[in-house]
Formats: C-alpha cells, structure tokens, sequence
C-alpha cells in the first residue's frame, strides 16, 4: 500500500525487465509494541525477507509463529556481524537509536528508525551524513505520515488560509504494563519529546512554515519517576508566518480521561477536526466512548468535522459543518505496514536526503527546545 492506503504497484517489488526483485534481508532490533508489529508487517512484504530479530530479552521471549522460526540475537553487533542484512529497523529505546543506525548504515545496511530518531539534534544530524556519505536510506517512522486520515486533516488544513492555530494533546491514563513502559521511556526522553515530534511533525507540514519560538511547561505528577524528570509537559510553537501550535502529553495512572484526544486545525476560513466517540455523536449515535489507556486508540479517528467561517448577512453561518466518516480505516499494525512498504519504494527509488528527512531533525529540533525550555524555565528562540 501507498500512504494512502493504496496497493503499491509491481514496479516497486521488481527489477529490470518485469523480474521480480530479490528480497532484501532484514534485521529487526528491538521487540517492544513497536517492534513487535514492524517485524510481523515485513513477514507480509514480498520484497523483504525477514532474517533476524534482536532484542536483549529474545532468548527467553514467547513470540508469535510467524516470528518463532526467525533467527534470534541479544546483542546488535553480533547480530549486524552474523546476517550482514540489507536493511534493519531500529525500534530500541531512543538512547540507542542514533548508535544502532549509524552502525547499521555503515555496514552497508538501509536503516528505518522510530521516532524520535535520537536524543539530540546533533546525533540526529550526524545520522543524516552517515547515510549520505554512505548512500544509504534512512527513513524516520513517522507514522502520521502514513495515515489517510491525518493526510486529508492536512490537505483540509492547508485551505483554511494563514495563519493556522493548530491544537493537538495525547493525553494517556497508562496502567499497568503501560505505565511501567512509560516508567522505563522517560529515563531516555521526555514524553513532550518522545510524542512531540509526530504532531510538530504536523504543524510543520501544515504551515509550511519555519518555527521560531518554543516555550513549554511541564509537571513532575508521580514520585514513582526520577526528581529530574516529568510526565506532564505542554508546548506552544510560533512560525514565521504567524501560525501558532500548542501540544499536550501526559503520561500516568493519575491523567484525567476528559480531553485526551484534541487534533484541532483552525485558520481564517474555518476548522478541520479529527473527532472521536469522546466528543460526541460524529462517531455516530450510541457509538462506544474510547479510553485513553488504550494506546491503538491514538492512532484511530472517528470522523474528520470540517467547519467553515463564510456567514450569511445576518452573521449566521452560512454552511453547516461538514461530517466525513473515516471507514475503513488501517489499524495500527496496517499502519505500520503502510510504513514498511514506504521504506521499501524509498529503497528501491534510491532516496537517501529527502525532504522528509529534514523534516524530522526540525521536528526533533522544536521539541528538545520545548524540553530545555521546562528545564530552564524560559522561552527558546529557534
């Protein structure tokens, strides 16, 4: 499939002449929620081979069918070394994720990293030149990219002229196993970074637009997590075409489940809305409230409500809201194979420095400022 959930054309799993292509052979590192369903979508990819899967606990992990046969390593190198893979996808904590690709792509290995794709603006940057100098593909996993939903919010979003006010928030009531990953996520990075940089990722998209100013505010709401660390944080973004975005991540047992789903595009001719079952009945009558603690719930819609500013004479509006109704949609393991399939045809198009990728480290930029700016307690001009 294509990103808009289209199936892709033979031409991108083939070689010359109509043959089909050899499969590459992939190692897939780390085996958490993410990995998990980025090395179950490659098993369904005819033009990957899924060769090896890596992950410090694997030896003792009781893992699907599909993946039960694979090869399995507790240590990246040895496994890099072993299989000598054509590509890899890196799905470890963030604290790994810029030395694990650059290895891999000096290897001779085509790498896709989830996102955040690293700690710090300059490991992001030096990604970014190994995979030149290297000629390899390295595609961030911003999912988002990928979803027909956020790709019609965007298109809607771009009409609504300039400047945008863009409101977004994924607020999660995590327990249980939820709440020990976050726990063990936040010794790496911060949630405003670690969820930021998919929804600045957005803003970016939308406005078209350089940010300029970031300024963030953050909460400590557990003393289950380290002094210096926080599981609250908000962000307000300015661009320099006067476009404004404010984004909200809490992560916790104690987050309220009223508001946790905002995605919210407003601009001088109206709004374009993500909806869900918690804001009402877009979804439909009698449909059932999501919960917050659910995490596939963050990457589904309900309904796009588009909503225009012209009035009538006597200032009422002069067309309702409109209702879009997002049947059909992928679910989150089709969505990562929609991002499997798109790392593949940027492999097999020759892509290395593309647009996207430049894209990512901005992304990544705003939201270690928004993190530096809860630190320190100030604005940070960009």
């Amino acid at each position: 499939m294509d990103t808009n959930g289209k199936a892709l054309s033979d031409a991108t799993i083939q070689g010359d002449k109509g043959k089909k292509a050899t499969p590459l052979r992939l190692l897939a590192v780390g085996l958490g929620h993410m990995g998990i369903s980025h090395a179950q979508a490659i098993i369904r990819i005819d033009g990957f081979e899924l060769v090896g899967i890596c992950s410090r606990s694997v030896l003792g992990m009781e893992l699907s069918p599909e993946l039960s046969s694979i090869a399995r390593f507790s240590d990246f190198d040895s496994a890099l070394g072993a299989l000598k893979p054509d590509a890899v996808i890196v799905s470890t904590y963030p604290d790994t994720h810029a030395e694990f690709a650059i290895k891999a792509m000096r290897a001779g290995a085509h790498v896709f990293v989830e996102k955040p794709m690293a700690r710090s603006v300059e490991e992001a940057e030096r990604m970014v030149a190994v995979a030149k100098e290297a000629q390899r593909t390295l595609y961030i996993g911003y999912i988002l990219r990928v979803h027909p939903s956020w790709r019609e919010l965007i298109r809607r979003g771009k009409e609504l002229g300039k400047p945008l006010v863009m409101r977004m928030n994924i607020n999660q009531q995590s327990i249980g196993d939820a709440w020990t990953w976050h726990k063990n996520l936040m010794m790496s990075l911060p949630p405003v970074v670690d969820c930021g940089v998919h929804y600045i990722d957005v803003m970016c998209e939308l406005t078209g637009a350089k940010a300029v100013r970031v300024h963030g505010i953050g909460a400590r709401l557990s003393n289950e997590i380290a002094e210096d660390q926080y599981n609250y944080g908000q962000l307000q973004v300015t661009f320099d075409d006067g476009s404004i975005g404010w984004y909200e991540v809490g992560w916790g047992p104690m987050m309220s489940e009223v508001a946790y789903f905002v995605k919210d595009v407003v601009g001088p001719k109206g709004a374009v809305s993500i909806t869900m079952s918690e804001q009402g009945d877009a979804a439909g009558e009698g449909a059932s409230k999501t919960a917050s603690s659910d995490i596939l719930n963050h990457v589904k819609t309900s309904a796009l409500r588009i909503h225009h500013s012209e009035l009538n004479p006597d200032n009422s509006l002069k067309h309702a809201d409109e209702i879009i109704k997002m049947a059909n949609e992928p679910d989150h393991d089709a969505l990562c194979e929609l991002e499997q399939r798109a790392f593949l045809e940027a492999i097999r198009s020759g892509a290395v420095d593309t647009p996207d990728l430049a894209a990512a480290v901005d992304s990544l930029r705003v939201v270690l400022a928004a993190d530096q700016s809860i630190r320190t307690r100030r604005h940070i001009d960009l």
